[in-house]
C-alpha cells in the first residue's frame, strides 16, 4: 500500500523535500514507517526522539496501523523557544483512549510531575443501572474548545503542559470515556491543571452524552 509523508521545518532543510509517496507492506504501523523512513533516510533516526506524527491531521502512536492512502506527517517541536510549551494535544475519537498517549506527551525533563484523570463509564448512575453510554459531539468546535482549554491552562500555571482526549461513540462499563493528563514542575500546579481541566470540558465542550440502562434511556443535563 502507498502512503503519503510530510515533511516540516528541519526534516524537510535535511531531506531536501517537501513530501513523498512511500510503498509499505499491509498492516504497517506508524513505528514501522518511522524504521523504513530512517532507513531511507538516516538524516530522520536522530530526530525521532524529538518528532510528533500525525496520521490524516490526528496524532497517532508509533503502533497505529497504517492504511492505503493515509497522509503522514512528521511533526519537528513548535517554534516559540524552549520555554514555550507545545501545542497541546487534543482529540475527540471513536477508538479507545491510550492513557500513555497523553502521559508522554506531557512529560519533559522540567516536569516533577504528572497527574491523570481517567473518566470511566460506571455501572450505577444516579440510583439506576447503567448498560451503556452514548456519546456525541459537535468534534471540530468541541476540539477547538479543547484546544483553548489545554492552552489557557498552560499560560496559567507556569511550566504546565496538557493533553486532553475524550471518546465518542457507544461506551459500555468499565471502558475510559475521557484522558487527560498535566504536568507541571511542583505537584500542586499539575493537581490544579487537571481538575481544572476537567471540570471545564465538562461545561464547555459541546460533547453530550445518554444513558442507556434497564430502565429506559435519557439524555444528561435535560431531566426527566
Amino acid at each position: 500500500m502507498r502512503v503519503r509523508v510530510l515533511y516540516f521545518a528541519i526534516v524537510r532543510e535535511r531531506l531536501r523535500r517537501d513530501e513523498e509517496e512511500i510503498e509499505v507492506a499491509a498492516g504497517t504501523t506508524v513505528g514501522g514507517l518511522l524504521d523504513e523512513l530512517s532507513r531511507r533516510h538516516p538524516a530522520i533516526e536522530p530526530l525521532r526522539r524529538h518528532l510528533q506524527v500525525a496520521r490524516n491531521r490526528e496524532t497517532a502512536p508509533p503502533e497505529t496501523p497504517l492504511a492505503e492512502g493515509d497522509e503522514v506527517a512528521l511533526i519537528p517541536p513548535v517554534s516559540g523557544g524552549a520555554d514555550e510549551p507545545p501545542v497541546p494535544l487534543v482529540a475527540v475519537r471513536d477508538r479507545p483512549l491510550d492513557l500513555m498517549e497523553i502521559v508522554r506527551a506531557v512529560s519533559h525533563p522540567g516536569a516533577g510531575g504528572v497527574v491523570t484523570f481517567t473518566g470511566m463509564v460506571r455501572r450505577e448512575s444516579r440510583g439506576t443501572i447503567v448498560e451503556r453510554l452514548e456519546y456525541e459531539a459537535y468534534r471540530p468546535m468541541a476540539e477547538e474548545r479543547l484546544l483553548a482549554i489545554a492552552t489557557d491552562l498552560q499560560g496559567r500555571h507556569p511550566g504546565a503542559r496538557v493533553a486532553i482526549l475524550h471518546r465518542v461513540g457507544t461506551l459500555t462499563v468499565g471502558e475510559v470515556a475521557v484522558a487527560i493528563a498535566a504536568s507541571a514542575p511542583h505537584r500542586a500546579a499539575a493537581f490544579d491543571a487537571c481538575r481544572e481541566a476537567i471540570e471545564r470540558l465538562k461545561r464547555e465542550a459541546p460533547i453530550w452524552k445518554k444513558e442507556i440502562g434497564a430502565d429506559g434511556e435519557e439524555w444528561i443535563g435535560f431531566g426527566p
